[in-house]
């Protein structure tokens, strides 16, 4: 099994022996052995009704294959890599968000209806389940936030990074929370989340106000 370890707060450095993991293109920065790096075709892995779906929703994702024997080295910008493992369920998170995966796990795409209208992020989020490890990145450390049926979590669109668990998603909007500090005069969106799991923030903003 491949062995995904932080090496400082900004490098994903995975052990592998033989193992083929899925990591964004591009993200590799070195290698120690021997490796293999095998851009995936238009489907992605994920067939081509996922290619589809994700040309028509706009989220975009180009992963690449890498097997080998050593270590490699990922990273993104300098982004914060964060691990998260799943046993079975299901993550969601933003495209631009996903750093590698092992290869055992899925990818597929959700749509998520109105939340790309305002965002520019598409209509959909790209899911990952399986069982395995997954790292993710973020600008500045990514916070997981628990949501639990008595606390239930609202979320700026534009510092959301990704969720999993037992969670409903849900777009609202709400007129006091940007317009009361003076920003704008449209509705603003959020996105609620009820149920039990746990939420991915970054401490910092994607792109401008997010208002419909």
């Amino acid at each position: 099994m491949a062995h995904f370890r932080l090496n400082g707060s900004k490098m994903l450095a995975v052990d592998l022996a033989g193992e083929t993991i899925r990591a964004l293109n591009g993200a590799m920065v070195a290698y120690e052995g021997r490796m293999a790096f095998k851009r995936e075709g238009m489907t992605g892995g994920e067939g081509l009704r996922g290619a589809l779906k994700r040309k028509i929703a706009g989220e975009g994702m180009t992963l690449m294959e890498v097997t080998g024997e050593g270590t490699v080295y990922l990273a993104s910008e300098a982004a914060e890599v964060t691990l998260v493992q799943l046993t079975g369920d299901i993550l969601f998170v933003e495209s631009e968000s996903l750093l590698a995966l092992e290869g055992g796990l899925r990818t597929g795409v959700q749509f998520v209806g109105l939340r790309g209208m305002g965002t520019g992020q598409g209509l959909a989020t790209t899911k990952v389940e399986g069982h395995g490890t997954v790292a993710i990145v973020s600008d500045g450390p990514a916070i997981a936030l628990e949501v639990t049926p008595e606390t239930p979590l609202s979320v700026d669109p534009h510092a959301y990074v990704g969720h999993h668990g037992q969670l409903r998603q849900d777009v609202v909007t709400d007129v006091n929370w940007r317009t009361v500090i003076g920003h704008g005069s449209g509705e603003s969106v959020q996105f609620r989340y009820q149920g039990h799991g746990l939420v991915y923030v970054q401490p910092a903003e994607r792109g401008g106000i997010l208002e419909i």
